[in-house]
């Protein structure tokens, strides 16, 4: 009898044991699962797209599931805390931060976000960004805010192309369409000029680009920059402050596809971008008119003009403090006048000329070489810089091909001699006001005043001013 008890309370202790050793266990896994759960979100990104002409708020809202069959803890962060322009309202809880909030197994919150500002105060950003973060366990999530800081027009963008290109069409198959100055345009994604499309931008128009946006003339798409002297053309990132000035890869670049229509770009600014003006085809290689005049291309990353397979004239022009090349131009048919190509770019270790030539190019989608005719005309330019040879020729070895490189009263800095050099003046400094400072007028005693070929019918130089008899080499004509 007592040997049966004792068996009977040996059986219940073992039983309890087992019991709580698969409590503990079954608590470790859920503990272990709840570390590691995420959760799903109505949407990725919260964005606040109304157009706002007084002082105001707008809220939306979005939701949080938890699809797992046990509860999940999680914290929740606005990151911009209290400085932020937006408020958030948690499951009937506004707060910048909330600890150990639950959402039971199968169940849902709503998040409400608000944002009040200001659309007429200048000093806003263009754009005004933050997240709301989810902590739960050893995941961080989080949810995208943006809103427009000042009164704008907003190219957002609502479609995909493959997987990397985010769009939005601005003009249409057969249709025109005009930017005007009446306040700025902010690109978010890439601006899209379809095929038979014509985009028309007005004199004095301010178009500030989102980080990895640009413009795309898509073939056979039309681009007018119709910008004056007194009223450019800017194209810049939307990072405004002054301490951005520097980053030379805010926004990605204006592309301009093949085409049989004229595409013109008048007395423009294209700073910041990691290429300035990028004319190349799509799919076939076909030589597009462009015309380039009056223009200012710098503070790029990449080259300020890489074109292939092209055509373009190009007058008036300073393209400067470029992390690869002035100009870099592979195959095609390109005639420049009066361009200054000046390159001291300091951000980093500079290994491409000033100006760069080749037939030949890598088409990069299918790594395979390409070739084709090179032809090129410079008179009275500067192609300067901070390295030894800011000119590099490089012909490919098929001699059947076109490679006709002239220079014809041009100032040009490197080794490089060609008997297509006529009147040219070698390896004389410019005498630039101040180069450090892309002021690119010439000093007197400069070897480029008055040292121009005539009677080519330019008259003005880039910032207005009127052309002397003997013309001055480079953009600027000396006062």
């Amino acid at each position: 009898m007592k040997n049966s008890y004792t068996n009977n309370l040996n059986l219940f202790i073992v039983s309890i044991l087992l019991v709580l050793i698969m409590g503990m266990f079954s608590s470790c896994r859920k503990m272990e699962v709840d570390e590691n759960a995420k959760l799903q979100f109505s949407t990725s990104m919260v964005s606040f797209d109304t157009v706002f002409t007084t002082v105001g708020s707008v809220t939306k809202r979005f939701m949080v599931r938890n699809t797992h069959d046990f509860s999940v803890t999680t914290s929740v962060r606005l990151a911009g805390g209290k400085s932020s322009y937006f408020s958030m309202n948690v499951d009937g809880v506004a707060a910048t931060e909330i600890d150990e909030l639950e959402i039971p197994a199968h169940d849902s919150i709503f998040v409400h976000v608000k944002v009040t500002l200001d659309p007429n105060n200048q000093s806003n950003p263009l754009l005004i960004t933050d997240s709301i973060v989810f902590i739960t366990g050893h995941t961080m999530q989080d949810v995208d805010l943006l809103a427009y800081g000042q009164d704008a027009h907003f190219i957002v963008a609502d479609h995909w192309l493959g997987s990397s290109m985010h769009y939005k069409v601005v003009a249409g198959e057969n249709e025109t369409v005009t930017w005007t100055n009446d306040k700025p345009y902010v690109v978010y994604g890439w601006a899209v000029v379809d095929s038979a499309g014509r985009l028309e931008i007005e004199p004095g128009t301010k178009i500030y680009f989102h980080s990895g946006s640009g413009l795309w003339v898509y073939r056979d798409g039309c681009l007018r920059v119709n910008g004056s002297a007194d009223a450019p053309v800017l194209f810049r990132g939307d990072r405004t402050a002054s301490w951005y000035d520097t980053d030379y890869a805010q926004w990605d670049r204006i592309w301009i596809s093949e085409g049989q229509t004229e595409n013109k770009i008048s007395h423009a600014i294209i700073t910041n971008a990691y290429i300035g003006l990028q004319l190349t085809p799509w799919n076939t290689p076909t030589y597009n008119n462009n015309k380039i005049e009056n223009c200012i291309i710098h503070n790029t990353s990449g080259s300020a003009v890489l074109a292939r397979a092209s055509k373009m004239e190009m007058v008036n022009c300073q393209l400067s403090n470029n992390g690869v090349c002035c100009l870099q131009l592979e195959t095609g048919l390109y005639d420049m006048k009066h361009v200054t190509a000046a390159n001291y770019f300091s951000q980093a270790m500079r290994k491409n000329p000033a100006v760069y030539l080749s037939n030949s190019y890598i088409e990069q989608t299918t790594s395979t070489t390409y070739v084709g005719d090179l032809y090129t005309r410079f008179t009275n330019c500067i192609l300067y810089g901070s390295m030894e040879d800011e000119l590099v020729m490089k012909q490919f070895s098929d001699e059947s091909l076109l490679f006709d490189n002239r220079f014809e009263n041009c100032l040009i800095k490197g080794s490089t001699n060609s008997e297509n050099f006529i009147n040219c003046i070698r390896n004389q400094n410019p005498k630039f006001v101040d180069y450090k400072n892309q002021d690119f007028n010439l000093l007197d005693g400069s070897p480029a005043i008055d040292a121009g070929k005539t009677g080519l019918g330019i008259t003005q130089d880039l910032p207005g001013n009127s052309r002397d008899a003997a013309p001055d080499l480079g953009a600027y004509e000396k006062q």
